[in-house]
Parts: C-alpha cells; sequence; structure tokens
C-alpha cells in the first residue's frame, strides 16, 4: 500500500501543503514590508531572517526531549493556530497604522519559536503514521509539497502582495495555518502518550546527541547541514532585497523568477524515489551536495535582461538538489534513530542546521553592508559548494543504501 492510501498520511500531506503554499506569502512579504512600507537597511532586513531562526539556537535541543514526552498531533494543532494569531496581527496592525519594525521583528521571532515545536514534533510523527518501508516515499510527497510551494508560492505570493498589498497578503498565510490545523484535527490513528520515566533534561538532550555522535553517517549530514545552511542563510538574508535594489525587479516580478528558479524542486520530488532505487540513496545523497554546491556558484552573476538566465539555472539545480538530499537524510534519520529517541535525534539535527541560520543571517547583513551584495553572494556561494566535501569524505562514499532493513 502506498503512503498516501493511508488516510491518516493523507490528511498529514494535505495540512502540510496548505500550510507550505501560505508560508511562501510571508517569505516573500515580510522582507519586502520590512523594505518598503518601513523603509528597514538591508541589516534591519537580515535581522527579520535571525529572530525567524533563532529559537532554533536557543531551544531546539530542550523542544526534542519536550517532544519526547508530549503526543505529537496536539503539538502540531497548537502551533499552527498560533502562528495564525500571531501572523494576522500583522494586517490588523497595518490598518490602524501601528506597524512597525519591533512588532514585525516580535511576530516573526514567535512564529519561529512555534516552528521548532512544529517542525520537531512533525518530522517525529510521520513513522506513527507509516510503515518503515513507506518512510522514503511519506518522505518524497511531503517533499513535493514543499516543491510544489516553492514552484507555486513565490509567483502567488507576488500576485497577491500586487493585489492586496503587502501586509494584507500576510492575512491569506494566516488562514493557510488555520485550515491546516483543521485537517491535522481530522487525523484518527491514536496517538498515544510516550511512557512515563525519570525525567532529567539535561540527560534526555544528551541522549539524542549520543546517537548523533555515534551514527557517522548521522554526524556527517548534520554537520554538512550547519555549514551548508550557514552559507544558505548569507545568500537568503540579502537576495530578495538584491534583486529588488541593484537588479530593480518588483514584487510580482521576484515572485515569478522564484517560481520559474524552483521548479527544479517540483521535478526532484517526483523523481528523487527513482533516483534512489536507481543509483542508491547514499549516493543520491552525496551526488546532490556536490550539485546543490555548484549551482550556488551562478547566483552571483544575476543582473538584469539575460544575466537572469543566471538566477534560474542556479535555482533550479539548487532547489532540485536540496529535495533529493532532505528526502534521504530524513528516511535515514528516522528509521536510524531508536523511536523513544526520534524527537531528540530529529532536535540535534534541526538544531544544527537551522541554528546556523541566525549566525548566516546576521553574517550576510554585515557582510553586505561593509562589501556589498554581489561579494556577499560569492562568499555564500563558495561556502555551499566547501561544504559538500563533508559529505562526500564521509563513509557514505561506501554505502549505496541509506536507509537500514
Amino acid at each position: 500500500m502506498g503512503a498516501l492510501e493511508n488516510r491518516d498520511f493523507r490528511r498529514l500531506w494535505l495540512a502540510d501543503l496548505v500550510s507550505q503554499l501560505g508560508s511562501r506569502i510571508d517569505v516573500l512579504a515580510v522582507p519586502l514590508l520590512a523594505a518598503t512600507a518601513l523603509g528597514a537597511s538591508v541589516f534591519e532586513v537580515s535581522l527579520l531572517r535571525t529572530a525567524d531562526s533563532l529559537p532554533y539556537l536557543a531551544l531546539g535541543l530542550q523542544v526534542g526531549a519536550w517532544c519526547d514526552r508530549m503526543r505529537h498531533r496536539p503539538v502540531l494543532i497548537a502551533a499552527d493556530a498560533g502562528r495564525a494569531v500571531l501572523l494576522g496581527s500583522i494586517p490588523v496592525a497595518a490598518l490602524f497604522g501601528v506597524l512597525g519594525l519591533a512588532h514585525l521583528l516580535a511576530v516573526v521571532l514567535g512564529v519561529g519559536l512555534l516552528g521548532v515545536f512544529f517542525d520537531i514534533a512533525h518530522q517525529t510523527y510521520v513513522p506513527r503514521l507509516v510503515t518503515r518501508e513507506q518512510l522514503p516515499e511519506a518522505n518524497a510527497r511531503l517533499q513535493t509539497n514543499l516543491s510544489m510551494a516553492a514552484v507555486a508560492g513565490p509567483g502567488l505570493a507576488g500576485l497577491i502582495i500586487q493585489a492586496l498589498g503587502t501586509a494584507a497578503a500576510l492575512a491569506v498565510d494566516a488562514v493557510s495555518y488555520l485550515r491546516s490545523a483543521l485537517w491535522l484535527r481530522r487525523i484518527e490513528t491514536p496517538d498515544a502518550r510516550p511512557r512515563r520515566g525519570e525525567r532529567r533534561l539535561l540527560r534526555e538532550i544528551g541522549d539524542g546527541l549520543r546517537v548523533v555522535r555515534g551514527d557517522r553517517v548521522l554526524l556527517a549530514m548534520s554537520v554538512h547541514g550547519a555549514v551548508s545552511s550557514f552559507f544558505q542563510s548569507v545568500h537568503l538574508a540579502i537576495v530578495i532585497v538584491f534583486l529588488a535594489r541593484d537588479v530593480g525587479l518588483s514584487a510580482w516580478a521576484i515572485g515569478l523568477l522564484g517560481t520559474s528558479t524552483l521548479t527544479g524542486a517540483l521535478v526532484a520530488g517526483l523523481s528523487a524515489r527513482r533516483i534512489g532505487d536507481r543509483i542508491g540513496g547514499a549516493r543520491a545523497l552525496w551526488g546532490a551536495a556536490v550539485l546543490y554546491g555548484l549551482a550556488y556558484q551562478l547566483y552571483p552573476f544575476a543582473g538584469q535582461g539575460w544575466a537572469l538566465a543566471c538566477y534560474v539555472v542556479a535555482g533550479f539545480f539548487a532547489s532540485f538538489g536540496v529535495i533529493v538530499l532532505n528526502v534521504f537524510g530524513m528516511s535515514f534519520q528516522q528509521a536510524a534513530a531508536p523511536p523513544e529517541l526520534l524527537g531528540r535525534v530529529n532536535s540535534v539535527t534541526h538544531t544544527l542546521v537551522f541554528g546556523a541560520i541566525p549566525l548566516g543571517s546576521l553574517a550576510g547583513g554585515a557582510l553586505a553592508s561593509a562589501f556589498g551584495m554581489r561579494v556577499t553572494l560569492h562568499v555564500a556561494a563558495a561556502g555551499v559548494l566547501a561544504s559538500a566535501a563533508i559529505l562526500v569524505c564521509s563513509p557514505l562514499r561506501k554505502l549505496r543504501d541509506l536507509v537500514p532493513g
């Protein structure tokens, strides 16, 4: 039986699809709102991405231990509802003329905090709904959602922003989180509370750290994720401002450009399982890391006219690579970690990956302020490519398949 034939996984998948599409609006709308309506500098815009990911650095490991103590579905529903309320406050504040950068930062920080709980609980919840053999397919389906949102979302977000205004568009995002929560409420598979045991937070966190440290493949994937995430964040902290100010694109054009570049993500989501079957998950994983790094080398050459083709080609292959990385990395992690420790193992890898984001975002803003945005994009590209060596030189090169039997 396929993963989507499982009724409850299908509900989780639909909730994820709605949420992913909505979240693409704030990815574009929040920095544009800060840069245009609020007149924020490039460094202040980079602070917004920092605030979104800072909770991972501060609380990621603790949340993993807490999620292993709790039922996961209520955590997912509460996180979706909370994010809807926070994002809905932005258009309300704008309507009354009281929206400021401090409000925007507070909302982004709160959404980021709830996102930590959601992401860790969500990745831990998937193996509760599908069999071990279905994990690669289930993760590919979820990554296809991400791909579809990546392709359709930027263009849709650009049109919504153009039609409703930047602040009002965030109300659509709030509604998407509410719809996701309603789908999650319909899941019927019993979500049993974990067995009670001795609760010592530091010891529980240490158990998750030991699992990651003791598995050389997990460790290599985690370190690669952290390093590549840092340099990707240097890039993402400034790229929208770069396209708006240096290249001179409108919100609609930036959204359309994002849609055209991220078609690689959709292709990867639909073909990742076949790639793994043909060459093996391990080879697909480190090969995707190399492709991802090489693609980033084209971003700094983007400009007006035909030079935008550099951005399109880079986006296609970078998004293809990252989806393949996610499908096989998550499947291995979910199958290799002991079920009672999965939340903590997820939190370790998530903290390394997402904890690097605020550091990279700050570095991106600082480098762009000091040396200019194009130079900063070159630095980010070099770092992403260098990070691929972590996987190429790891035990992955001796493996074919990843998911243990």
